[in-house]
């Protein structure tokens, strides 16, 4: 039996997956991630966990296609990674260090969110689509790109980077990169916040909001889906520009479906149908609609697409 290692690297775990060649998903757990001495001890890691997996499983080095990893930070054409900001790392060759561990074994890195993409199409919402774009909705507003059943990261390894599409000329508070006006800073999870606590200050309405001494993401997508004015204008502001976003993002790739993951998604239909009212509303040159779906695989997307990237190598 051949077997595929996939690794999704976080800044606080390290998501890994054995996977049948087939995608058949074997054993998936977590390790700390360890950011000492330049991020090293994390390929360390994770070749040990490799190594004990497969000594448990009996699986000897001659049936393991390979490992894929999934980075959190640009990748670019060479596997290069220039500065990885969530880990703390720059200038390092993830792939090198990892082959260094597992002499022998084909090693692929990827942008965390272009393999989450990845891992979608081939298991997850994107099934039988070849042309998708994967939003997800978190701590800032993370996508990758496929096309053609292949990720697209251009040469530094920001293609699909819609996060820090300029969409609002008029905001002077500035992006975690530095720019303004980026949608990271509107539909990520702290934007997201951010808005709601300042239509509760501008908009007098009765809200749930109001009784909360503090509330996050969840309180707000609850309160929307029990009609609440204020989380309901919060919402269909801020996933009005990310819908203005995928209809840039349509005008340049015109990808068969849109996935929306991330903590957000939790939000359900609820949350699609916000996004669907507005993104009809800005495109324009085809009468068929891009389908937007939620993304399916949670968590997991990351290693699938990581296993992915070696199948396919």
């Amino acid at each position: 039996m051949n077997v595929v290692f996939g690794a999704d690297i976080g800044g606080t775990d390290i998501k890994l997956g054995m996977f049948q060649e087939d995608g058949r998903l074997l054993s998936k757990w977590l390790i700390p991630t360890r950011m000492e001495d330049n991020g090293r001890l994390i390929f360390d890691d994770i070749a040990s966990e490799i190594k004990n997996k497969m000594q448990e499983k009996s699986v000897s080095s001659q049936c393991v296609l390979g490992i894929g990893c999934g980075f959190p930070a640009p990748v670019d054409n060479r596997s290069f990674v220039r500065n990885c900001v969530n880990l703390g790392i720059k200038d390092i060759y993830p792939g090198k260090e990892m082959e260094k561990r597992m002499p022998g074994l084909i090693v692929r890195i990827g942008n965390d969110a272009n393999i989450a993409a990845l891992g979608e199409m081939w298991q997850g919402s994107g099934q039988g689509r070849r042309n998708l774009l994967l939003v997800t909705l978190g701590t800032g507003v993370g996508s990758g790109i496929v096309i053609d059943g292949k990720i697209v990261s251009g040469r530094h390894g920001i293609a699909g980077e819609i996060g820090h599409f300029m969409v609002d000329p008029l905001e002077t508070e500035h992006c975690s990169c530095g720019g303004t006006g980026h949608l990271n800073q509107i539909a990520s999870v702290p934007g997201i916040l951010h808005y709601a606590r300042k239509f509760l200050q501008e908009d007098k309405r009765p809200s749930v909001l109001r009784e909360k001494e503090d509330f996050d993401g969840a309180d707000l997508t609850d309160a929307a889906k029990e009609g609440d004015a204020i989380a309901m204008k919060t919402l269909d502001y801020c996933m009005g520009h990310l819908a203005r976003g995928l209809a840039i993002a349509a005008h340049i790739i015109d990808p068969d479906i849109f996935l929306i993951g991330g903590g957000m998604a939790k939000a359900g239909q609820l949350l699609i149908d916000v996004i669907q009212k507005h993104y009809v509303a800005n495109h324009y040159l085809t009468k068929e609609e891009t389908q937007i779906r939620l993304a399916s695989l949670g968590n997991d997307a990351g290693i699938y697409g990581a296993a992915k990237m070696i199948i396919d190598a």
